[in-house]
């Protein structure tokens, strides 16, 4: 509001001392000119009279002489002042539209009416900086699953796209540089109910500065950012960033935990997936033969190092050297989409190829190139822009590295159910056949989807009869919390993944592990599991029907009815 106010009257400082300056000589000069009365008698008009009349005249409203009929002296001064007023009110009036519409004062009252939204907000929301394939993706899993956003976009169609995507929360919207403290602090990073900041920027540096200053003004807000930096993230975790996200690190991260444990792999793309869309089919990249990395940018470099520490050899293919440096092994210089480049890289005895170039169609001409020399070549493809979803589909890669949606997805999880990233840390130290035997599991209780994740705490607010009755000290099973309150014989289809008691992490508890008060569940299965357990935790008389087996009566007529001896 300083800053609309500021501007309105810097703009405004000539035309209304324009205006002031013509008022103030009318006024004087008609207090000045002498004036005739009825009787022929010599009158001066008042200041209050001159101010009124000038004040009509000059909006040529034209109520007449007052008091008396004025003289030709009058009537000149008169005409001249009108004639003044008009072309100075015409200039304030000019001023003021052109004011309207430019863009920093629009650009104020937006800032003005973005901070106000904000300011009323009363449920947590999280503050995503960046709006661009990333932020869109994990702004509309994050309404889809009834969380709140506020967003800041340096570009305004983005922020001006939002209005018209179909979200299911509205969302706040802001164009302005994230960068910049002022518009992070109308944004709500220091509202009451902001419960984080996400830098998403695709720039590191501002990015960085969005984490120190969140550090710095809301230390105990969870700060998660984007980077693909090495020297940046070391940069961002000395000063407390919660969570650093580099989708090439994590991408190759991925790739080496699929050549371990395959199930492992394919159990973590279940769980960490998006709700209603397919299972993924298991995969298993070959070990026994060398690989051909296309483009040894920030990705090929990744995926070189990971695979070099699997013990596995690798060719280079790299057009510009000279910018992205050269690898310590074997190297061929090329695009690869060459044929003659490929065939130098030994193509046609590779074992697995990825085409990780920063260019969508060089990757696709690398896929097609390279089968047409090696059809059984294991394939990994690098997408860089989401519009290109469907031809990439088409080239039925064996994997898709996607760096926004590597980024939308893990930050969505860490939001929504960090407590699945304390699951798959422990279900790494475990057997690739107990993986197996938990995907074979989640695959029977929802068939082709992606099953339903939530973090379940038993306390009151989300507990509550369940609570007070852990709270007296009663016994309660896993069992027991996952049998079907209309049919107590039947089970669920979920299973609970974790329980986190105070200090202590119990990874896939059995049936008869009691619950406690103050627990923390991981719970996966389908949708209905979930809303029938949501009313055993909710109602005493499901609770005891759960526990006991017996289906006591409800009310004062119910219960006089079953208590009548039978004859």
């Amino acid at each position: 509001m300083e800053n609309i106010v500021f501007l309105i009257l810097r703009r405004m400082r000539q035309p209304l001392l324009t205006l002031l300056v013509v008022y103030a000589v009318s006024i004087l000069g008609l207090t000045l000119i002498p004036g005739r009365d009825a009787d022929g008698d010599t009158w001066h008009m008042s200041i209050f009279h001159a101010f009124y009349f000038v004040s009509y005249m000059a909006t040529t409203i034209g109520f007449g002489e007052i008091p008396h009929a004025f003289t030709e002296a009058q009537r000149v001064w008169v005409s001249l002042s009108l004639y003044a007023s008009v072309i100075a009110w015409i200039y304030a009036l000019g001023t003021i539209l052109a004011l309207v519409q430019d863009r920093t004062f629009q650009q104020a009252l937006a800032e003005n009416r973005f901070a106000r939204h904000v300011r009323k907000m009363r449920e947590p929301f999280h503050l995503v900086c960046g709006y661009g394939e990333t932020g869109s993706a994990l702004v509309k899993s994050l309404t889809r699953r009834g969380q709140h956003a506020v967003v800041i976009d340096i570009d305004e169609a983005r922020t001006s796209m939002i209005q018209l995507q179909d979200l299911r929360e509205s969302v706040p919207a802001l164009h302005g540089d994230a960068a910049v403290t002022r518009h992070l602090q109308e944004a709500g990073l220091q509202h009451p109910a902001c419960a984080g900041v996400v830098a998403l920027t695709d720039d590191n540096e501002v990015n960085l500065k969005i984490a120190i200053t969140t550090k710095l003004l809301s230390p105990k807000l969870k700060v998660i950012c984007r980077a693909d930096s090495h020297d940046i993230e070391a940069n961002m975790a000395s000063f407390g960033t919660d969570h650093i996200v580099d989708p090439f690190d994590t991408f190759a991260t991925h790739l080496a935990v699929a050549f371990q444990a395959p199930c492992l792999y394919l159990l973590q793309r279940w769980l960490t997936g998006r709700e209603g869309s397919s299972l993924s089919d298991p995969v298993y990249p070959p070990q026994n033969g060398h690989w051909i990395v296309c483009g040894y940018g920030r990705f090929g470099k990744a995926i070189y190092h990971r695979l070099r520490d699997e013990g596995i050899d690798v060719v280079v293919i790299e057009a510009n050297p000279d910018v992205t440096g050269r690898p310590d092994g074997e190297f061929v210089a090329g695009r690869g989409t060459e044929a003659v480049t490929l065939e130098e890289a030994k193509i046609e005895d590779a074992a697995g190829l990825v085409a990780g170039t920063d260019d969508d169609a060089n990757n696709l001409s690398i896929v097609m190139t390279a089968r047409e020399l090696n059809p059984e070549v294991f394939v990994v493809v690098r997408q860089n822009q989401h519009d290109n979803r469907d031809i990439i589909a088409a080239v039925e890669a064996d994997m898709v590295m996607h760096p926004s949606a590597i980024i939308a997805d893990k930050i969505r999880v860490l939001l929504a159910t960090p407590m699945l990233y304390e699951f798959m840390s422990l279900a790494l130290y475990q057997e690739d056949s107990w993986a197996c035997e938990l995907v074979s599991r989640v695959s029977a209780l929802v068939h082709r989807e992606v099953p339903h994740i939530r973090e379940w705490s038993l306390l009151p607010e989300e507990a509550g009869v369940l609570h007070e009755y852990l709270a007296r000290g009663l016994h309660f099973t896993v069992e027991d919390m996952l049998r079907d309150p209309w049919r107590r014989e039947h089970r669920l289809k979920a299973i609970v993944l974790l329980i986190r008691r105070r200090n202590d992490r119990l990874l896939l508890p059995d049936a008869q592990t009691p619950l406690r008060a103050g627990d923390r569940l991981l719970v996966c299965g389908n949708r209905v599991a979930f809303t029938r357990m949501q009313w055993t935790v909710s109602h005493q008389h499901t609770l005891d029907y759960i526990r006991t087996g017996e289906d006591q009566p409800q009310g004062w007529i119910w219960r006089k009815l079953f208590a009548r001896p039978r004859r």
